[in-house]
């Protein structure tokens, strides 16, 4: 097949869920013999040159980036509360550049199938059934609306007013979009279901985000152990409020108890508020780190607590292919079919996120537990290369 990915901002490198999520498809329909294009914006926040990306990544498909701004201003932010009814963080990726190397592409290559990467990307549907006659699938990589409904739950004043408003009009833009496509690839069972309810009609196939495993290999040469580590995007506002969550409310009663335990929080683009947030005992900051396979292997138990958010969260995953004991939120482990207590930990507040963290430092045979069944666990459901054929499978179902 002759795929076509577009997405609002380059994959590589894939350091956040979104571009891993792309990325390893991207890898994964490469490896099955299926002759991939990726057409991504160039966003000044996420800015990559073609030449930064490797040939052994380029040999996986034919990536075009085209410059979009794409910037965020807070003029910008209120002209279009005042005098749009469209959501500010959808018209940001609206662009005659796009549009232009789009139907370039459409033009010279007849695609099978258009995976459209996320919901920002919707709004060019109808310029591609213009000019394909390609399948057009929108992979929903979350839920937006139930994004920003959520983080403005846990705001105050104008700003949750402001955020309530950006989810309705966000709830408004999915429903515009919703049955447009040919078909639809929810990242988790969840999401399939929330979005049939809001209106989908068209055949849909689960797909979340896989693992190479010949890639994440656990070990335990350099482990510390006990301590305790998050790492993520800090410029998402989800785990942002999760991270000022634990420091405010779990992290003192934690050292007051295992004085010698160090918490390590890893991740780009954390915001100089952020980082004095952190500034606190037996804290370690450790910013963007060159290997995050790496770190999460040296470190031993995992925490993440998420309030917020939607989707799938591929830390975890990760996280959980690297044996790594978590403690997590129902929300942090929403999409993925977890067990508490043999897999994971999942706790519902600030106490029983204290508890689990203390039983899994104190109780080895938990510890050994939790980690083996979570190793077995993704390697049985997130193989990469399984996920993969399965999609293309239900794609080369709806191909005449």
């Amino acid at each position: 097949m002759k795929i076509l990915q577009v997405t609002n901002k380059v994959p590589y490198p894939a350091n956040d869920g979104g571009a891993i999520a792309c990325m390893n498809l991207t890898r994964g329909f490469a490896l099955l013999g299926h002759d991939v294009t990726v057409l991504a914006m160039n966003t000044r926040k996420h800015h990559t040159d073609l030449s930064d990306i490797p040939e052994s990544v380029k040999d996986w498909a034919e990536f075009r980036l085209v410059d979009v701004p794409a910037g965020i201003s807070a003029i910008a932010a209120t002209v279009n509360l005042l005098f749009s009814g469209k959501p500010y963080n959808a018209v940001r990726f609206i662009s005659d550049a796009f549009s232009k190397e789009l139907k370039n592409v459409l033009e010279q290559k007849d695609f099978d199938i258009v995976q459209l990467e996320g919901l920002y990307v919707c709004p060019y549907i109808p310029l591609i059934r213009k000019y394909s006659k390609a399948k057009i699938v929108y992979r929903a990589h979350n839920i937006e609306h139930e994004i920003w409904e959520r983080t403005a739950s846990l705001t105050r004043g104008i700003k949750k007013t402001y955020l309530k408003i950006l989810a309705r009009r966000i709830k408004t833009f999915e429903r515009e979009f919703l049955n447009q496509y040919d078909l639809i690839v929810p990242i988790t069972e969840r999401d399939g279901i929330i979005l049939d309810k809001l209106g989908n009609t068209r055949p849909a196939h689960v797909s979340p985000t896989g693992i190479d495993t010949t890639v994440l290999i656990p070990h335990s040469k350099k482990l510390e152990h006990p301590s305790l580590f998050h790492i993520g995007s800090l410029e998402w506002a989800p785990n942002q409020e999760g991270m000022i969550w634990f420091i405010d409310k779990c992290w003192p009663k934690i050292h007051e108890k295992f004085s010698d335990l160090k918490f390590y929080i890893a991740g780009r683009k954390a915001p100089d508020w952020l980082v004095r947030r952190f500034k606190a005992p037996n804290i370690v900051f450790m910013g963007e780190v060159d290997d995050a396979y790496q770190f999460i292997n040296s470190k031993s138990i995992m925490v993440v607590p998420l309030f917020s958010g939607s989707g799938m969260r591929i830390k975890i995953i990760e996280g959980m292919a690297l044996g790594k004991p978590i403690v997590s939120t129902p929300i942090g482990t929403e999409g993925i079919s977890t067990q508490s207590g043999k897999n994971i930990l999942i706790a519902d507040n600030e106490q029983e996120f204290i508890s689990d963290i203390e039983r899994l430092i104190t109780d080895n045979e938990l510890f050994l537990s939790i980690s083996r069944n979570a190793i077995e666990y993704i390697q049985e459901k997130f193989d990469n290369l399984a996920l993969a054929g399965a999609l293309t499978g239900f794609y080369e179902k709806h191909i005449p």
